[in-house]
């Protein structure tokens, strides 16, 4: 919730801008840690969510490791101390300078994502002398009831290698010679609000991590990814997502080998909560049938609804008026510049003060210039509320 001394400094910022309640960023990643200790599992920050310096020293400095999914996301992980033992590098399409600088880097794993990448990476180990550290990512044909764009574990996809290929895998696995096999990486989606699809993730990837052990493969470390899913439909009454939920039910239908590692990717779920896009109302509007409000924020500073059909809530801070329904857009030229239809908020006025919650996620780190719109600037609650 946004506070009435943070309101009221936004009312001399310019619009529009990010706003990140550290003290909400806080509490969850400690709510996270604390959830992932009881059982021993290792959490890695999905930096593609949001890569703000601020944000990022702060996962940092909870002691959390960073999946990474380009050399420059590596880089920025390595120069703002975290632990390179505790990078793991996802992504389709590495490069030999991705591979080089990760292994130059002397980062914990690549998840590997094709057969053709892990000879590569085999290739350039051996040229550099050293050995490198593998996992591989296996799609188990899971459906995660999310939206087409962010549901990668079915089994034909650009991500991962299908179940299929299980014998070329390990014939590969037998034939490299630079290259150490740790375990198995498995990512169904995001935006998984369904613990239901976990555990049948965590019992296809028992499976999986059997018939490697039975072709001379031990498995060492699992790889869950991320997913876990946040209420957008509620943040302020819901700020923290369900790690407790999501890590008891891996511990229940994923039970570890002595010696083995359990490990996650959590990106949105660790940081959408804590972040709003706070814009004023430009214009408002009567049509025919409908009532719009015009926004200066748009799809060039969050792109989801856009992209995804996504859906934040969105609320009027300024106004003590009646419900109404409008058509809440924002300025950029796109009909898909909508921020949702039909939308009951407070009464609209010209100058009203906007905010666009679970915004952390997935926001700025996407934001771009288009209609040559500046980008957003950010500020967050530590300074602004000083």
């Amino acid at each position: 919730m946004i506070s009435k001394a943070a309101l009221e400094a936004f009312k001399n910022i310019e619009t529009p801008f990010y706003y990140y309640d550290m003290e909400l960023l806080s509490a969850t990643l400690e709510e996270c840690r604390s959830q992932a200790a009881k059982y021993g599992f290792k959490v890695h920050y999905a930096i593609k969510a949001n890569d703000q310096q601020r944000i990022v020293d702060t996962v940092c400095n909870y002691g959390f490791g960073v999946d990474c999914v380009s050399g420059g996301e590596i880089e920025l992980a390595v120069e703002s101390g975290f632990d390179p033992a505790k990078i793991v590098f996802a992504g389709v399409a590495k490069t030999d300078a991705e591979i080089r600088l990760a292994l130059k880097a002397g980062i914990g794993c690549f998840n590997c994502e094709s057969i053709p990448e892990i000879e590569r990476i085999d290739e350039i180990a051996g040229e550099m002398g050293l050995r490198a550290n593998i996992a591989i990512r296996v799609n188990p044909d899971i459906d995660a009831h999310t939206h087409k764009y962010i549901s990668t574990g079915l089994e034909e996809n650009k991500f991962g290698i299908s179940i299929r290929a299980f014998d070329t895998v390990v014939e590969t696995l037998s034939a490299v010679k630079n290259i150490n096999f740790c375990g198995l990486h498995v990512h169904v989606g995001s935006q998984i609000t369904e613990m239901s699809v976990f555990a049948l993730a965590c019992k296809r990837t028992v499976d999986l991590m059997h018939r490697f052990e039975r072709a001379g493969f031990p498995v060492k470390s699992i790889n869950l990814g991320g997913g876990l899913g946040v209420d957008y439909q509620h943040p302020v009454a819901n700020p923290m997502p369900q790690f407790d939920a999501w890590f008891a039910t891996v511990h229940e239908n994923l039970p570890l080998e002595p010696g083995q590692e359990l490990h996650f990717e959590p990106g949105r779920s660790l940081v959408a909560q804590c972040g709003d896009l706070i814009s004023r109302a430009v214009y408002v509007k009567q049509g025919i049938d409908r009532k719009f409000v015009i926004l200066d924020a748009g799809m060039n500073d969050l792109i989801r609804p856009a992209l995804y059909q996504a859906y934040h809530d969105v609320e009027n801070l300024t106004s003590d008026g009646e419900l109404q329904r409008y058509d809440v857009a924002g300025p950029v030229c796109e009909s898909s510049d909508s921020w949702g239809e039909g939308l009951m908020v407070a009464e609209a006025r010209r100058g009203d003060l906007f905010a666009i919650h679970s915004a952390g996620a997935y926001g700025q780190v996407m934001a771009m210039p288009y209609n040559r719109r500046p980008f957003a600037k950010a500020y967050y609650s530590d300074e602004v509320l000083k």
